[in-house]
């Protein structure tokens, strides 16, 4: 019998996009402003074409404006730049993703600086990166704000715990620590370097995997009822020889250990996006001078 209480990110994912059309309605009451997000990709990826497919549909179910611009491979650094620069400049775009990777040809850094911070709803422009690292306000990227609202579903105060995250990428690692820092929480960020990883991670009330290795997170690394949040996501063959989706941990033993854990899938993906979408609401509010 399974311990962990199960985290439904679905649930929680719908109850946010919920709240964000509410708040979209009462944007266009007042202010007679509809948010607008235009997804930028670059290239036939066949994840990316799926993840801007759900993009697309969050926004609209949520009452918004959606742009879709889909280049082939071959398009060049300048072409794209100047997309980004009219979107920049269109009244009817309050959020601007593009869908990485991009192709080779492409830096993605160039790209990333060019969007306007202000509609930056990815959270990756170094302007807000800085102001989550000084705790000042902006647009906090999508994957950590959504991990952060599931471990807050379990224990509405943060504060004061020892939180592990393993990982430290830009988009998920990085960030994610700023984010439990500003809740008050004791945080260690620990990676592929860090030594006698196991035990680092046992210490923790709060673990947040974001390495990309699946299943690495066994049960003897966590501290018996800590909250564990997975955020990796990769595909494995099973012992019947079919594919299936895992995390970065080993989830049925885990569950045994744990307090609460958050599944793979239905976890932390549902709530990337409703995440966006709540990032693109922002975005228009403060666009329009209106409150949150």
């Amino acid at each position: 019998m399974q311990k962990a209480a199960i985290i439904d990110g679905k649930a929680i994912a719908a109850g946010l996009r919920r709240e964000v059309a509410a708040g979209v309605e009462r944007l266009k009451a007042a202010r007679g402003v509809a948010p607008g997000l235009a997804v930028v990709l670059v290239g036939e990826d066949p994840a990316s074409q799926v993840y801007v497919r759900t993009k697309a549909q969050a926004t609209r179910e949520a009452g918004m404006l959606s742009f879709e611009h889909r280049l082939p491979a071959s398009t060049g650094e300048a072409e794209l730049l100047a997309l980004i620069g009219r979107l920049n400049a269109s009244a009817e775009v309050h959020g601007i993703l593009v869908q990485l990777p991009l192709p080779k040809q492409i830096d993605a850094t160039r790209v990333i600086e060019a969007i306007d911070p202000a509609k930056d709803v990815d959270g990756f422009h170094p302007v807000n990166v800085g102001r989550l690292a000084t705790g000042a306000r902006g647009i906090a990227p999508c994957t950590p704000a959504g991990c952060l609202v599931l471990a807050k579903s379990v224990r509405p105060s943060l504060e004061g715990m020892e939180a592990v995250v393993i990982g430290r990428s830009n988009i998920v690692g990085k960030p994610m620590a700023q984010l439990l820092l500003a809740e008050s929480c004791t945080v260690t960020v620990a990676h592929s370097k860090t030594r006698d990883l196991p035990a680092v991670v046992r210490r923790a009330d709060l673990v947040v995997a974001a390495a990309g290795r699946a299943e690495m997170v066994k049960a003897t690394w966590i501290k018996p009822g800590a909250i564990v949040i997975d955020v990796g996501i990769q595909r494995v063959a099973g012992p019947d020889g079919r594919s299936r989706l895992v995390g970065d941990v080993a989830f049925a033993e885990v569950a045994e250990v744990a307090g609460a854990l958050t599944p793979v899938p239905g976890g932390v993906g549902p709530m990337t996006v409703a995440c966006l979408i709540r990032n693109t609401l922002a975005a228009a509010q403060s666009a329009a001078g209106a409150g949150a």
